[in-house]
């Protein structure tokens, strides 16, 4: 049978101390008043959880428009949790490190997971370089790419870390080649809370998924425009139609190839940013993103804005053209430079913002 959100699963432990319903609503109000910002948040959530209604209010990142407040069904949140739990073989007592902010979905679903499936939560303050406690061996993390480039001399003792809220860049896969760690890109949103669909890393555990393949109880479609439809009816009421242009590879899997908001039609030709970004990374230190500006004669055509670069332009343009898996079509038309992007407050970059930022 499917516990309720009402239920705390007898095995579960925050930071080392076993908590039912009573006394977790308890430590919840001492995060608050006495905790520190990241424990405040998380306290505020937990109050949220243990109320009567059956929904919670979560922010939107803002990363592909305006941030806003969604509500989700507890019960929806309690699926997905189930969810990961039977695809990551996740068991009560199983450890697992919350290094995440618990402002956003990503992070309160790890506290979601831990209550509901019994498992063993540490947390820690949420930074660029979380700490891990090399001491103690872990079944199971969330982080963000910038997190675990920064921790890769320290996640040895994470059995199985999934990674979110951007792309995976191909310089960081490179590096997690030689772990013996189980990776897993993750594809969601807030609305479908957190991933509906993952792809295996390649690690000395095993090989990489070419595609993304769908958790428990998921399936997707595709609409006219090529964009994925998720259909999640444990997570959400309706098909979910997204802005995502994919190759649908089947019912269950799919092969994601940028947002529709973002492609670029150049004389007739579209291109996607995100799968040129993927091409350049090997050439760049700096972040970088490509965009689209209007143009007279192609319509739209396409531009590199870096970020502090360490490379004057002149070595960038030359860098550019000894790339042999650039299609013509996909080399920059012009190259701006930026001092810092303009970010949402989760740290993922707005392109259109940075774009004007650039533009004045």
């Amino acid at each position: 049978m499917t516990p309720s959100y009402n239920h705390i699963h007898n095995s579960f432990k925050l930071n080392g101390t076993h908590f039912n319903r009573k006394y977790l609503e308890e430590v919840a109000y001492s995060f608050i008043k006495e905790g520190q910002p990241y424990e405040s948040v998380i306290g505020n959530f937990l109050i949220d959880w243990l109320d009567d209604k059956d929904f919670v209010s979560v922010n939107t990142s803002g990363s592909t428009g305006k941030p806003k407040s969604v509500e989700l069904k507890k019960q929806a949140m309690v699926n997905s949790a189930i969810a990961t739990g039977d695809f990551f073989n996740l068991k009560p007592t199983d450890s697992a490190l919350h290094c995440l902010p618990s402002e956003y979905i990503a992070g309160k679903m790890m506290l979601v997971r831990a209550m509901i499936l019994g498992l063993e939560l540490d947390f820690v303050k949420p930074s660029a370089r979380p700490f891990i406690n090399q001491e103690k061996q872990y079944q199971f993390c969330a982080m963000v790419p910038l997190q675990l480039s920064n921790s890769l001399d320290a996640i040895q003792n994470i059995e199985t870390l999934i990674i979110g809220g951007s792309k995976v860049s191909q310089s960081l896969q490179e590096e997690l080649k030689m772990s013996s760690s189980k990776f897993y890109e993750t594809y969601g949103m807030t609305e479908t809370v957190t991933h509906v669909a993952v792809r295996q890393l390649k690690s000395l555990y095993g090989k990489a998924d070419v595609y993304f393949n769908a958790m428990p109880k998921v399936n997707f479609s595709q609409d006219e425009r090529q964009c994925l439809v998720i259909n999640a009816p444990k997570i959400i009421n309706e098909a979910l139609v997204t802005n995502d242009i994919i190759n649908l590879i089947s019912t269950h899997s799919f092969e994601w190839l940028g947002r529709y908001d973002n492609v670029i039609n150049s004389g007739g030709v579209k291109l996607f940013p995100e799968q040129i970004e993927q091409k350049l990374q090997p050439i760049f230190k700096d972040r970088f993103i490509v965009v689209r500006i209007k143009d007279k004669i192609l319509g739209e055509k396409l531009v590199l804005i870096v970020e502090n670069p360490s490379d004057t332009i002149d070595t960038i343009t030359a860098k550019i053209h000894k790339l042999k898996t650039l299609h013509k079509f996909e080399i920059p038309k012009a190259i701006y430079c930026l001092d810092a992007f303009v970010e949402t407050d989760s740290g993922k970059i707005q392109r259109s913002k940075s774009l004007k930022k650039v533009l004045g």
